[in-house]
């Protein structure tokens, strides 16, 4: 039996329908014999949303308070999808960021995590449930929502992959692979069959949408497999 991490992105999750595609997906994993862990974003567009309302209510919104409103488009995502696995016949329990404790500094909207107690995921994993965490957000020593960043959902699932020891971490996202440029702009873009973590870094960091850099640096401190999907 593995333990596989599983990240989906906004576009993944952005309605009903094609939360029962993710559904779908991760049962697939399950039944294989696998323990199933699924980091999720928000909605497609509905960060942008949260922070538009945050920006029309005041020329600067306490930061504290920022991250609290805009982190809260993954507790839609992660309940939802919480529903329609439970719905499907499957064990399931959703998790925030500060259920979880994804301990984290106070660097509101682009906090660092700085450890995570993944204690109340493992023992639902020995209950045989799927867990299903909101990815993007986390808490500081106080108490307060932190969010990581845009594509922070990302740095999460890799976060959470190697807490756990995971076997692999699996980023599904809208093209099957890492590409040599984007296969969506330039119909002569070869996908790659494998890629260093600093290649990897490297092309994230030169605006590769792919991977957020700060997931690419995780997966390499803690040797973390990540598979593009």
């Amino acid at each position: 039996m593995a333990l596989v991490v599983q990240k989906f992105g906004g576009t993944s999750v952005a309605n009903i329908e094609k939360i029962r595609n993710v559904a779908k997906k991760v049962i697939r994993e399950k039944e294989r014999g696998n323990e199933v862990v699924v980091v999720l974003s928000a909605m497609a567009g509905e960060t942008d949303r949260l922070i538009n309302m945050a920006n029309a209510a005041t020329d600067s919104p306490d930061g504290r308070e920022y991250d609290s409103l805009i982190s809260t488009g993954e507790q839609v995502t992660v309940t939802l999808l919480a529903i329609v696995l439970i719905s499907m016949g499957y064990k399931a329990k959703s998790f925030l960021g500060f259920q979880v404790k994804i301990k984290t500094d106070q660097a509101y909207k682009k906090a660092r995590i700085k450890g995570i107690d993944a204690q109340a995921i493992r023992e639902e994993l020995k209950k045989g449930a799927i867990v299903v965490v909101a990815g993007f957000q986390g808490v500081d020593e106080e108490n307060n929502i932190t969010t990581l960043g845009r594509g922070g959902s990302d740095t999460s699932a890799v976060a959470l992959a190697a807490a756990l020891k995971a076997d692999q971490c699996d980023i599904y996202t809208d093209v099957d692979g890492v590409y040599t440029t984007d296969p969506n702009v330039c119909n002569r873009a070869r996908r790659l069959e494998r890629i260093s973590y600093d290649e990897m870094l490297e092309m994230a960091m030169t605006g590769a949408k792919v991977l957020q850099p700060r997931s690419v640096e995780m997966a390499k401190k803690y040797d973390v497999p990540v598979y593009v999907k």
